[in-house]
């Protein structure tokens, strides 16, 4: 029996929102929805797999590429499933545990996939602005360091967001805006003081996403003005093509993101489908088109999926 508005003080149940207004297509909307997942994981396996077998592709671009595809599929398999069975059984509970868990994964690996996008903008700047240097600075080893430092930054940042929500209470609807547990949806639920956690979550954002943003903006900055300084046309073309496929997951990363965060701060007279749906692009858009985006500006991994397919 569905009764979002039952009081469970110390362990509440959540209840996740469906497509509002669809009905029964919303079952059958299941189905293209799990085929993306499938494509997403396919993708993003196969990036995985080419990258750690291939020796040749063994240098940091691939290795950042590597972690963004492995990023890619927690965060969309985290997600995904519980989506897919909301959608074809209706069943939109979910345990106080469970919530946070998923929360804490979101959160947390969306920070690393934004530190790695960093790492990645400084690879092309270091590659186009100081090529000479490029090699002996990101040497392999200072890659895997850096991996390991965004997963460090992203669990420090982002792990005391479930904390501070086990210290609230709900006493009123349980009912979320998205199909999955977000702490700014969670926290609004809740019927105390959630003062310290708007501090907090706006802060972990902007240190995290906010500034690497700007890094980002800065790093694009300085490699076009480096570019625009080269005397052949073809010369700046080419530089400028080595940033294309990054500047694509850049913006199939931001974009949606800060789609779901005006619709959070701003968009409280929007209807629950429009939150339901910028939800579910924030996290489904970047799995697909990564893999899709690497695969087709990539030769060497673009060279070895046509040989697996002409092969099997």
């Amino acid at each position: 029996m569905f009764t979002p508005n039952h009081t469970n003080f110390s362990h509440p149940t959540f209840f996740l929102a469906s497509a509002p207004g669809l009905g029964s297509a919303g079952f059958w909307l299941a189905f293209p929805l799990c085929s993306v997942y499938l494509m997403a994981l396919a993708g993003n396996g196969a990036v995985v797999f080419i990258v750690r077998t291939e020796m040749s592709l063994h240098s940091p671009m691939y290795f950042f590429l590597c972690m963004l595809a492995a990023i890619d599929l927690v965060l969309s398999t985290c997600t995904m499933p519980r989506l897919l069975f909301l959608l074809w059984f209706d069943a939109r509970e979910i345990s106080f545990g469970a919530c946070l868990i998923q929360m804490f994964f979101i959160h947390s690996m969306s920070a690393i996939e934004s530190t790695i996008l960093l790492a990645m903008a400084v690879d092309r700047y270091m590659a186009i602005c100081h090529p000479l240097r490029h090699a002996a600075v990101l040497t392999n080893p200072v890659t895997v360091k850096i991996g390991l430092a965004a997963v460090a930054r992203g669990v420090m940042f982002f792990l005391p967001l479930p904390l501070l929500i086990l210290r609230l209470t709900f006493c009123g609807s349980k009912v979320l805006s998205h199909s999955y547990c977000l702490h700014q949806d969670v926290m609004n639920l809740a019927c105390t003081s959630t003062t310290v956690n708007v501090i907090y979550g706006l802060a972990a954002i902007v240190l995290v996403m906010g500034l690497d943003s700007l890094l980002i903006a800065l790093s694009y900055f300085m490699i076009i003005k480096a570019v625009l300084q080269l005397s052949s046309r073809r010369e700046r073309v080419r530089a400028f093509s080595t940033c294309v496929a990054h500047l694509c997951v850049v913006l199939a990363f931001y974009v949606p993101l800060i789609g779901l965060s005006v619709v959070h701060r701003f968009g409280k007279n929007l209807t629950p489908l429009v939150h339901v749906i910028m939800g579910d692009i924030y996290l489904l858009v970047p799995p697909l088109l990564n893999p899709v985006v690497y695969g087709v500006r990539t030769k060497q991994i673009r060279r070895r999926i046509l040989r697996c397919i002409l092969h099997q």
